[in-house]
């Protein structure tokens, strides 16, 4: 920090009671200077040598003993004392705290040089130019100290000053500073200096581009938002620096301890005003700030209920990079007159507008003809970020499936705008639809049905499908399901082992093609008649199916783990087990189909049963050779 000091004669000024200030002590006094309940005691000559203002107010005054109010002047008896010191010739010790407040106080005393050369006013200001705004720090506090001295600061555009110099060092190359700055976030191991040798010479660690950040989260809203204002007009700092300052500023001053400020009652009108400036200071780039911010602050928006503007302007740029999104950024408390836990409605407005961003992105291809290559790569990044999407959605619907409160046509809603992305597995939405079964046990056969109806089974891992043959939960018809493309893929696998056998094209027509989606719909021709047009088969043709699919992995093993001296026998019987296997399935699914032409409770559409309820002897034999699995 830069001083400097006024005057040469020795302090002449005594300290005497609680109100009186100072007091004169080498001759009579004949002025008394009260500011508020503070009184000084001093002389006329070398007050009015340098004060015109002074020079008027006692020349109004009648008193033969005269005594100035000035209880108006800016800085208090502390910046008047500056100045009364330096009218005695006394020495000043001036810093970046207090200069401010003495330069307010000679304005306001009128200590110009027309009244006495090398006056206050004037040392002061040089000490500002040539010390003050040099420096990064004193720029800085002086910035700070400005908001008790309104609107002196303004009047004199020591404001102004101070914002330009605090912004031009923070826009200059990070090579080219100098000086010391706080910086407590994790560095690059080049700027620790740990990777920062080459040839053997150690290098001068680097400084980083955002190294001015944490020292501006130190000023207040109105003024930090100016700084950022006249560094982004200033057109060198590049966006997402910008952004970094932004998130640092939101973490200090809105963000921390957020909720609990908000559940106690505290005054949130600072957080507001925070909330406001760093939603207009956002960068337009994309990519800017992460999405994960961006709900943050459309988390901190609806905590505090701000405006809907803040609402749309926050949605509207989540949707352009919703594919970098965490599901635990998407847990948003809910609003007060809602009964769910999170706010889904919030959400599925974020889904909407990366669906109809997505649909423009489309319409774009078709329509320019002339920028096709430019405009397949847009479209093959945005093949990624519709999976990684879809893998949000799914996991968010997981989540919020533990939610007692959250109704079925909800859920429904936010899954079928989202099933048009493309998906490796549906493993995400039976891990949801699992879950919203667990916490809601009293749904319906009917709502069962249209729940279920949400995952394609063809699409499902193995891991899923051991779960799912096993999990009581589901309905009986979705286990069926499983069971029958389980051995679909089993009967293919075994084709696909032996080239000389081809597999029917009823087979082929239900196989999920390369690219994870079935041949037409997601859900298939084949699944549908399972659901509609099939009875529901006995509780032994489940168990022949599960007991069937073990076998043949349990065959296979074996088959593996053969010597090569036995690999012709071998062959022969695997073979054979093939044969067995493609036959094996045909013929017990045939009898499960049958039930159609059978009258009673079992030919009925909306029938669930859980697995459970099929014969407890079979079960036994069965789930002793299953282990049971999860889905993560």
């Amino acid at each position: 920090m830069k001083y400097m000091k006024l005057g040469s004669k020795p302090d002449v000024f005594q300290a005497e009671g609680s109100n009186i200030r100072f007091v004169a002590t080498e001759l009579a006094t004949d002025i008394v200077i009260s500011i508020g309940d503070v009184k000084f005691y001093l002389h006329k000559f070398p007050l009015l040598s340098k004060s015109s203002r002074l020079q008027r107010l006692v020349a109004s005054s009648n008193e033969k003993n005269d005594e100035v109010d000035i209880s108006d002047i800016p800085g208090g008896p502390s910046a008047f004392e500056i100045c009364a010191k330096f009218c005695y010739g006394m020495i000043v010790t001036l810093n970046a705290y207090n200069v401010l407040a003495a330069r307010c106080a000679a304005e306001y005393l009128e200590m110009f040089e027309t009244i006495d050369k090398g006056n206050l006013i004037y040392k002061i200001d040089v000490f500002l130019t040539s010390s003050v705004f040099r420096t990064w720090k004193d720029s800085i506090i002086v910035l700070q100290s400005t908001k008790s001295l309104l609107p002196w600061c303004e009047k004199l555009k020591v404001i102004n000053h101070c914002i330009d110099s605090i912004a031009s060092k923070a826009s200059i190359d990070p090579s080219e500073v100098e000086w010391s700055y706080t910086y407590n976030r994790k560095k690059l191991p080049s700027e620790n200096g740990i990777d920062s040798h080459w040839n053997g010479v150690r290098k001068q660690p680097m400084v980083p581009s955002d190294w001015w950040v944490e020292d501006l989260c130190e000023l207040e809203v109105d003024l930090y938002k100016r700084v950022i204002m006249t560094i982004k007009a200033k057109g060198s700092t590049p966006a997402v620096v910008i952004g970094e300052a932004l998130r640092a500023y939101a973490y200090r001053r809105l963000l921390g301890s957020l909720e609990d400020a908000v559940s106690n009652g505290v005054d949130c009108t600072k957080r507001r005003a925070a909330l406001d400036a760093i939603i207009f200071l956002l960068p337009a780039e994309e990519g800017s700030v992460s999405c994960g911010f961006l709900l943050k602050l459309l988390r901190a928006a609806c905590l505090l209920e701000s405006g809907e503007s803040h609402r749309v302007n926050l949605i509207k740029r989540i949707g352009t990079q919703l594919d970098g999104a965490s599901v635990s950024d998407f847990l948003i408390p809910r609003n007060t007159d809602e009964s769910n836990i999170y706010s889904i409605d919030l959400i599925m407005a974020i889904v909407e507008e990366f669906m109809l961003q997505n649909s423009d992105s489309v319409k774009e291809k078709i329509q320019d003809d002339e920028e096709i290559v430019e405009i397949e790569n847009v479209t093959s990044v945005s093949s990624m970020s519709k999976l990684a999407v879809a893998k949000l959605i799914d996991g968010y619907l997981a989540e919020i499936a533990k939610d007692p409160n959250l109704p079925l046509p909800k859920l429904i809603a936010l899954a079928e705008m989202v099933s048009s992305l493309p998906r490796p597995t549906h493993d995400g939405l039976y891990r949801a639809i699992d879950m919203y079964l667990k916490e809601h046990p009293s749904l319906s056969k009917s709502e069962k049905k249209k729940l279920c109806g949400l995952m394609d089974c063809k699409q499902l891992s193995q891991d899923a499908c051991m779960h799912a043959v096993q999990n009581e939960r589901l309905p009986l018809r979705v286990v069926v399901q499983v069971l029958f493309f389980e051995q679909v893929r089993a009967s293919i696998a075994s084709a696909r082992s032996d080239p000389s056998s081809e597999l029917p094209s009823a087979v082929r027509s239900l196989l999920p093609r390369e690219n994870g989606n079935s041949i037409g719909s997601s859900r298939s021709a084949a699944t549908t008649t399972t659901e509609e047009e099939c009875g529901v088969p006995a509780s032994s043709d489940i168990n022949s199916l599960r007991s069937m699919r073990l076998a043949n992995n349990s065959s296979g093993s074996e088959r593996s783990s053969g010597s090569s001296d036995i690999n012709k026998n071998s062959d022969d019987k695997s073979a054979a087990g093939k044969a067995k296997g493609m036959l094996m399935p045909k013929k017990i699914l045939s009898k499960l189909w049958s039930g159609k032409t059978n009258a009673g409770e079992n030919s009925s559409s909306d029938t669930s049963e859980s697995p459970g309820s099929v014969n407890p002897e079979e079960v036994k034999s069965t789930q002793s050779r299953i282990t049971r699995r999860s889905v993560s």
